[in-house]
């Protein structure tokens, strides 16, 4: 299998076993996906998935298996695998679901390194900032916020202008928009 995919273009590593891809993995580099066996020595297939996923991979996983079992697949697939193929897979079968894999990954990790970002530029606001970031996103005008901090409305412009600054957005509905994103505009709450 490792010739062939190596034949078909990918930069394949093959380990041993679980252990020792979870020994030698650095975390992810680009986009892959991996290709596990349901049953293997060690900690089989489903274990090793499980063990990523709390280690907060977002590696796509590739079932191989050669006994069918709708349990096994439906629990493997509900954890988060992208595929499961039956022993023996076509070629065009199995460079598919890799094809499929690899694309969702790029995707995945597109996404979670621009999250990254906003996460990066929230980081770097002041308490005071936030506070007027959370108004702000709530739809709390100027005078709203100044009334809701105590301090002026010029100070609140003062503010608003670096958060958005920092967030490197033109726009309120931009910075909603960002924060929406990561969860936060959606976990604000409501005005007072």
């Amino acid at each position: 299998m490792e010739r062939h995919l190596t034949k078909a273009g990918y930069e394949v590593a093959a380990y041993g076993s679980s252990q020792d891809f979870l020994d030698r993995w650095l975390g992810e580099d680009g986009a892959s996906c991996l290709l596990l066996d349901m049953r293997m020595p060690g900690l089989s297939g489903p274990e090793l998935q499980e063990r990523l996923s709390g280690r907060g991979a977002t590696l796509p996983i590739i079932f191989l298996t050669g006994h069918s079992d709708i349990p096994a697949t439906v629990r493997a697939i509900k954890a988060g695998a992208d595929d499961m193929l039956t022993k023996p897979v076509a070629s065009h079968d199995l460079l598919r679901a890799i094809a499929r894999a690899i694309s969702r990954h790029e995707v995945t990790t597109a996404l979670k390194n621009k999250q990254d970002v906003v996460r990066a530029h929230i980081a770097s606001l002041t308490p005071r900032e936030r506070q007027v970031l959370d108004l702000v996103i709530r739809g709390g005008t100027n005078k709203h916020v100044a009334r809701e901090l105590g301090c002026t409305v010029r100070t609140v412009k003062a503010h608003r202008h670096r958060v958005m600054a920092k967030m490197q957005v033109q726009t309120v509905a931009e910075l909603v928009s960002l924060t929406e994103r990561i969860g936060i505009a959606s976990g604000a709450g409501q005005t007072a």
